[in-house]
């Protein structure tokens, strides 16, 4: 892999300037055609407000690794291929913001691009498991963060430091691709955390769990990963700072399908939105689930530094440990 000048870094202000520049105009445009989120009992908010804004993300990301393909030609079918996913997520994402579709068809579309990370991992690994992981996790990580986007920042504010620990655990074009993301994120910000002018709806949303897994397949290369033996514990590593939507989503999923609900409803049973249904602000809570995204990657930085040389084992028992904490902090958020 060829690595990236350092005054490469500079292209980083553009990536902040279109999504700022974005996520202005798609506020005017969604005022402009009624593009409202209004309160409900499904809702955690309490005033009609535009949604759609996380196009500006997906704008500035998508020229940013069609540039990245550019300046790493090796890598260009990589970058091609995980680009054209992200257009396709977002694409449902922008449809479905203007008219509700069937789940089902965007979990098949999901899928798809999906699909096509797993295959741009095969490309540049010749592993199969590899592809696999591609493809699970990038399932995981769209369908969760669209689940998860609920109050004000919340989905933002974990994917940028989400993000920002993968810059640290990675090198070169993923570390540059890594922080392309979070000055994204911050153009995006300014516009939707503390008291939203605009939500992210679900072109943005889906788009950001599946850039993150994304990075997360180009860390997990950097790292060399090409057997299921060295997948195990890297992997470990990489959904320790995505872990307090993982456990969320996953618990309260699972909870609603053991109750017999429509699972794939809206609803506000997750812990996030019972706290802030229970007085807490938004911004309160957002910022808690943040700092909890920092202590998740402040050890997947320890691990990644010293505990590669105390074994796999060290690493998974380390992580579960973690996990099974973030459960105990799920179930006390629900019963309190």
């Amino acid at each position: 892999m060829s690595v990236i000048d350092p005054g490469f870094y500079v292209w980083l202000l553009p990536c902040f300037a279109i999504a700022l520049t974005v996520t202005w105009l798609a506020l005017g445009y969604a005022r402009r055609r009624n593009l409202l989120d209004h309160p409900g009992e499904r809702r955690s908010h309490a005033v009609a407000t535009p949604r759609g804004g996380g196009i500006g993300i997906v704008v500035a990301m998508a020229l940013a690794i069609a540039w990245l393909a550019l300046r790493q030609p090796e890598l260009g079918s990589f970058y091609l291929w995980a680009d054209l996913g992200l257009i396709l997520v977002a694409g449902i994402g922008w449809w479905d913001d203007h008219r509700p579709l069937s789940p089902w068809l965007r979990l098949c579309v999901h899928a798809v691009a999906a699909a096509m990370l797993a295959y741009a991992s095969y490309q540049g690994s010749g592993s199969l498991p590899v592809a696999v992981a591609a493809f699970g996790i990038a399932m995981v990580l769209v369908n969760i963060w669209n689940f998860m986007d609920g109050v004000d920042g919340i989905a933002a504010l974990q994917a940028l430091v989400v993000a920002a620990a993968y810059a640290l655990l990675g090198f070169n074009g993923t570390r540059w691709l890594c922080l392309a993301l979070v000055v994204a994120i911050a153009g995006f910000l300014p516009f939707n955390l503390i008291r939203a002018r605009i939500f992210m709806g679900d072109v943005g949303s889906g788009a950001l769990g599946y850039l993150l897994a994304m990075l997360a397949v180009m860390v997990s290369a950097t790292h060399g990963v090409t057997s299921l033996g060295e997948m195990f514990p890297v992997w470990c590593v990489l959904l320790l700072p995505p872990s307090a939507f993982l456990v969320d989503a996953t618990l309260t999923l699972a909870t609603r399908m053991l109750r017999g609900e429509r699972w794939w409803t809206p609803h506000v049973e997750h812990a996030y939105q019972r706290w802030v249904r229970r007085g807490s602000s938004h911004f309160g809570v957002a910022a808690a689930y943040c700092g909890w995204a920092v202590c998740g990657s402040a050890l997947a930085l320890v691990i990644r530094e010293w505990g590669c040389g105390w074994g796999a084992a060290f690493i998974m028992l380390t992580g579960m440990g973690w996990y099974l904490a973030g459960i105990a902090a799920w179930t006390w958020l629900r019963r309190t």
